[in-house]
């Protein structure tokens, strides 16, 4: 895909995401917004079975709307002793408008059932993220998957990054993804794996 300005939109409210997506989109020369930037937009179903699934809806559904190159992404946590839970239901697993703490509590409440409490690793885990810049008017799409392996806490650490990442504790760095600095966390997190993989495709296109 040749991308043919540079301006893409990303299909998220999510503020946490879109500070991390327009810091690295910018170190490649190209500006995002974001669903916020625009009104009377499609409803997006998310009923995709696997991240990869959810990504390309997404991106399709703005897409098609806009007529613009839309990116999108769709990230979670899969947890082994929740046998890979919460998975895609990651954002909204304690209800459809769950916030962050609420998410958090209740991944502690269900690892409670299955584990020792008493343990300060509650289970090994991997965060995933799957990409999609879809440009439905031109017919390409382009997709990226990584993934971030480490442990769940039993209790949150640190006040950075969003999401799951007071919990997700990295045993290589010592340190949550939420203890980590913005540019620590852009080396070795899920999405920025992805975006690496996603701007290594794009380059080749250019070049």
């Amino acid at each position: 895909m040749r991308l043919q300005s540079n301006l893409v939109v990303i299909a998220t409210r999510n503020q946490g995401k879109m500070k991390e997506f327009a810091k690295l989109f910018g170190q490649n020369g190209i500006r995002v917004r974001s669903l916020d930037d625009y009104s009377d937009l499609p409803p997006i179903v998310e009923d995709g079975a696997t991240f990869a699934e959810n990504a390309k809806i997404k991106a399709q559904t703005i897409s098609a709307h806009l007529h613009v190159p839309v990116f999108a992404d769709d990230s979670g946590l899969c947890v082994e002793a929740l046998g890979g839970g919460p998975g895609v239901y990651s954002a909204r697993y304690a209800g459809e408008h769950a916030t962050d703490e609420q998410n958090n509590e209740k991944l502690l409440r269900e690892l409670e059932k299955v584990t020792d409490p008493t343990a300060v690793l509650l289970s090994p885990a991997t965060f995933v993220c799957a990409l999609a810049l879809v440009d439905t008017a031109a017919h390409e799409t382009i997709e990226t998957e990584a993934a971030c392996s480490g442990f769940i806490l039993n209790e949150p650490r640190g006040s950075g990054g969003f999401g799951y990442d007071p919990l997700f504790y990295i045993p290589s760095i010592g340190k949550t993804m939420a203890e980590l600095k913005a540019d620590e966390k852009n080396e070795i997190s899920h999405r920025a794996m992805a975006l690496r993989q996603f701007f290594a495709l794009i380059s080749e296109e250019r070049d």
